[in-house]
């Protein structure tokens, strides 16, 4: 018994032991691995620490500025200026902020007319009524309109904004607000007379710009991101909203045909590109838009009369397009100036309101002026895809133009304080159709580099002129017959004997924009423009100037211009 006890315990002894063996054996592996990953993690920091020194050696011979900035190396603000990251620096307080642009420089036309300090758009850098000799001089507005603005968006409710827009735009080298209908009261008389060579008339052209202290916009509403936009005044048509938005030159007077001749963004009349009385909605759906406005009659005998449009759009993958329709009710269009007969017929009306057939003196607020009047139906697609640093353009607008339904009378009211004394509301006796087209495209070279190139097109068809205003009348009504029994023969033997013949007129236009410092950029570009058949009809150019029974069916002039911009 006692030997099997000792045996027992030498075994668990002997079992102990090696137990302790196989530890100690693991420990010592253990550590001596722990060493072996301590002496490489060793070599490996040592590696790193030399090539950081080595970095920082070659990073020392290295200069510090770019080549181009090595002649100003002495100035130490420099490059702390450039160094600052780019910052807002918006002219704001508590959500109303201040915005504008400067536009000015020099321009070269073929034909054109002389500086017309009122206009916001102060010359004709198109082919229009008295286009005549060349020009070279001062050019205001030539890429966009100078214009200076207060906008603003407060916090009302939850998620709920009051918003507000008030611009105003202008010319810079007179600094007088853009005042079109001024230029009109300023030529009224001189028109194209063949006088000293081609009249005494500046530059002139209808616009919806009358010299309001708010003349491009002046409107107010309430914003939500779930339930639209809805706002109240001056404001901008549908329609110009689609040609603004879907041009690759939009805003310039100088090379784009939809900005300088605004009857495309106005349903067919330049006057209606802005609405007075206007009321507006808007409301995004996903990818999907929606827009609504009207422009209510002031009442009584008054022109724009009631008007309608509306918008769907939509936006997918760099693509976006929009459709608007819309139709505007006793349209106006200024197309000349009155006649030096008719000045002196509104002069003697004024002195005398009797034996003029009206039994009333025509009023002239501000100025008077000879229209045509319409009713207005437009429609317009337009798209734009955006892929890289390329972005593509294109559109189509058609216009019927109809007599009115409500004629106006001598002296009616039309927008900013002027009046209409000579109506012509029988001057489509057939609906006149109008067709505009456009593409365009522009490149982003860098990121302050932009090349932008459009083409412009617009063409009617053949449609008779009703009878015009009878001499020493004011005003005639839709429906009195047809003006010219021979228009059809004239118009085939001589394409511009009528502003009823079928006609058109093309522009094509090429400009660079360069922002080489952040609020300042130049620009440089040129447009060829030609009018040929109803639309060079009445111009100076298309009679040869003034020489009887020569036309010219076909005119055309070119404006190559360069400007600086400052905006803010």
């Amino acid at each position: 018994m006692k030997r099997t006890f000792i045996s027992a315990a030498a075994v668990l002894a002997f079992a102990a032991t090696a137990a302790h063996a196989d530890e100690l054996t693991d420990i010592q592996a253990q550590a001596k691995q722990i060493r072996e990953q301590n002496a490489a993690m060793t070599k490996r920091l040592a590696d790193l620490e030399k090539r950081q020194k080595a970095l920082e050696t070659q990073k020392a011979a290295v200069p510090t500025i770019s080549p181009v900035d090595a002649m100003a190396a002495d100035l130490p603000y420099k490059a702390a200026v450039k160094a600052r990251p780019p910052e807002n620096d918006d002219i704001c307080i508590k959500g109303i902020c201040v915005y504008g642009n400067f536009d000015m420089g020099i321009d070269y036309q073929q034909h054109g007319t002389p500086f017309n300090a009122l206009a916001g758009g102060p010359l004709n850098y198109m082919v229009e009524k008295a286009s005549n000799g060349s020009y070279f001089g001062v050019a205001a507005n030539q890429m966009s309109t100078s214009f200076i603005g207060l906008r603003g968006k407060q916090e009302i409710g939850d998620n709920l904004y009051a918003v507000f827009n008030l611009q105003t735009l202008f010319n810079p080298a007179s600094g007088m607000n853009a005042n079109q209908l001024g230029g009109f009261q300023q030529n009224n008389g001189l028109g194209q007379s063949p006088q000293l060579g081609g009249g005494f008339a500046n530059s002139y052209g209808d616009s919806s710009k009358g010299g309001e202290m708010f003349n491009n916009a002046a409107y107010f509403g309430i914003s939500s991101p779930t339930y639209g936009t809805f706002t109240m005044g001056r404001q901008s048509a549908l329609s110009s909203d689609l040609v603004v938005n879907y041009d690759a030159l939009s805003g310039s007077n100088a090379w784009s045909l939809l900005t300088f001749e605004g009857a495309s963004g106005g349903g067919g009349d330049t006057e209606d590109r802005i609405y007075d009385n206007s009321y507006e909605y808007r409301l995004n759906i996903g990818p999907v838009r929606l827009a609504v406005e009207a422009q209510l009659r002031n009442g009584g005998n008054s022109a724009t009369n009631n008007a309608f449009e509306g918008d769907l759009g939509f936006d997918y993958m760099g693509f976006s397009m929009d459709f608007v329709g819309g139709h505007i009710s006793d349209a106006l269009v200024l197309p000349a100036t009155m006649s030096s007969a008719q000045v002196a017929q509104l002069s003697a009306n004024q002195a005398s309101a009797t034996g003029n057939g009206l039994g009333y003196t025509i009023p002239c607020s501000l100025g008077c002026m000879s229209g045509i009047v319409s009713d207005n139906t437009v429609f317009q697609v337009a798209a734009r895809y955006t892929i890289g640093p390329w972005k593509f353009y294109g559109g189509y607008e058609h216009v019927q133009y109809q007599n009115p339904n409500n004629a106006l009378a001598p002296g009616a009211f039309i927008y900013a304080g002027y009046n209409l004394a000579f109506a012509n509301n029988n001057f489509y006796a057939q609906d006149k159709n109008l067709n505009v087209f456009w593409i365009g495209a522009k490149y982003s070279v860098t990121p302050t580099l932009d090349i932008a190139a459009s083409y412009y097109g617009q063409r009617a068809g053949y449609f008779q002129v009703g009878t015009g205003i009878a001499p020493g009348q004011f005003a005639n009504v839709p429906g009195a017959g047809n003006g010219s029994a021979g228009q059809a023969a004239a118009c085939a033997a001589n394409s511009a004997a009528s502003p009823g013949c079928a006609g058109g007129q093309d522009m094509v236009s090429v400009a660079m924009d360069w922002r080489f410092a952040r609020h300042v950029d130049m620009y440089a570009g040129v447009a060829w423009n030609q009018k040929f058949g109803g639309f060079a009809s009445g111009t100076m150019l298309s009679t040869a100037n003034g020489t009887p029974g020569v036309v010219n069916n076909h005119i055309s002039t070119f404006d190559p211009g360069i400007g600086l911009r400052y905006q803010f």
